[in-house]
């Protein structure tokens, strides 16, 4: 499949070609032992276009300050910050006073764990976890368990499928059940699972819900309402922005969590879920991320909200991956000892293909593909329950993931860099 077939197959005439979105990124114009780098390691962190870099500089550069002081700088820092919990409440269908920020979403997870712990998890309570999610959404339970006598409970994954088996999860649902944590989408393998199902099940019977969306936010629009989640946390590195989590927490339990900072802040506020000088460089550029994917929205839609302009750019983008994911997927599966992850490509996943090649380590076929201008991940990713129950071992997969500015002709050059490597074992 070339460009222009793809093109033709997914986009909106008035749209932004992939050609137009990488004139953006200037890490791709790298090259890298003569090859032009092709970057399938969004999964792990994507690029970032200029527009985020001169946001991180621009509040350097102008406006640096501490918050909520008299002298025009550090007012400037307030308007940046509150611009900043619209745009990410835009981004994620919520109102700014749900938004809150922290380092990332494992340090978010942690605070927020501790909270639930002072508040509303205590000994012989219980907490579901599933074996699809980053160990982020994992280990935070876990302390909490320990802390305060707290059960952990751990619903099974499909080894074939790499899906949550539901009737394990929801044989696990009683009246102990206080908190589901759930991934909206696996890291390791792209599947994606149903979190509105997962949330139904929590508030059957009084628990609540947290939602681990790192891996999903960047291909799919999420939206807090429709899932009707109590809490949901991402990172904007990986859609385009700067190293920065967010937490998204309904207002009245954001107001009523005893969240452990160094002075209560006010009911009203977000920032009583946050802790200490926050990273205000990173939250500028973590919303003109936002702006950014709103800026890729065809032109028809470009009077609209910024909620309306995600939507038409991710219902484009969300096009455009599945058509990769296809063609990667389609490609690896015809190379003779390679085998593919996951579920196929028409069924609910993310632009996220993972793999191996029988006889060869992931590792070395990292540094092979690398060689050739094509940087992927390789290993367990964190996702460490899901490589155990695949029966993969140290090496655990390669991971090869699409973003916006993933080209066609990347792709093929990714297949048959595989095939070259495959025939070699």
């Amino acid at each position: 499949m070339n460009e222009a077939t793809l093109r033709a197959q997914t986009a909106s005439d008035d749209a932004p070609t992939v050609e137009e979105i990488r004139a953006h990124f200037p890490a791709l114009e790298r090259r890298h032992g003569g090859h032009p780098v092709a970057y399938f390691d969004g999964p792990g962190g994507t690029q970032v276009p200029r527009a985020v870099a001169e946001a991180v500089v621009d509040y350097l550069y102008h406006h640096n300050a501490n918050t909520h002081w008299a002298y025009p700088a550090s007012a400037e820092t307030d308007a940046i910050l509150d611009d900043a919990r619209q745009a990410l409440a835009d981004f994620l269908h919520a109102a700014p006073s749900e938004i809150a920020f922290g380092a990332n979403m494992t340090t978010l997870t942690f605070h927020l764990s501790r909270a639930l712990g002072r508040s509303l998890i205590g000994a012989g309570d219980e907490i579901i976890i599933t074996e699809l999610d980053h160990h982020a959404n994992v280990a935070p339970w876990q302390a909490l368990a320990r802390e305060r006598g707290a059960v952990v409970r751990m619903a099974k994954m499909l080894p074939e499928t790499g899906t949550l088996d539901w009737d394990d999860f929801e044989s696990l649902i009683n009246e102990r059940t206080k908190l589901v944590a759930v991934g909206a989408a696996s890291n390791a393998l792209g599947t994606i699972t149903d979190v509105r199902r997962a949330t139904e099940a929590a508030h059957a019977v009084g628990a609540l819900s947290f939602v681990d969306a790192v891996h999903y936010a960047p291909h799919n629009l999420v939206d807090v309402r429709a899932l009707d989640c109590d809490f949901l946390a991402c990172s904007a590195y990986k859609f385009c922005g700067t190293h920065v989590g967010v937490l998204y927490g309904k207002h009245a339990l954001l107001e009523s969590l005893d969240f452990p900072v160094l002075i209560p802040a006010s009911h009203t506020s977000p920032e009583r879920a946050e802790t200490g000088t926050l990273n205000h460089e990173g939250i500028s550029g973590a919303a003109a991320a936002v702006d950014f994917f709103a800026s890729l929205a065809p032109a028809s839609v470009s009077s609209g909200s910024r909620r309306e302009r995600l939507r038409a750019s991710f219902d484009t983008l969300h096009a455009r991956g599945s058509a990769l994911t296809e063609q990667l997927w389609r490609g690896l599966s015809d190379i003779e000892g390679v085998r593919v992850y996951g579920v196929p490509p028409d069924a609910p996943r993310t632009p996220t293909v993972s793999f191996t090649v029988a006889g060869v380590a992931s590792t070395f076929v990292a540094e092979q593909l690398a060689a050739r201008g094509l940087f992927l991940s390789h290993g367990d990713f964190y996702a460490a329950t899901v490589i155990e129950r695949l029966e993969l071992g140290v090496e655990g997969l390669v991971r090869a993931g699409c973003a916006c500015y993933t080209t066609a002709e990347e792709v093929e050059r990714l297949i048959n860099g595989v095939a070259e490597i495959a025939r070699g074992a």
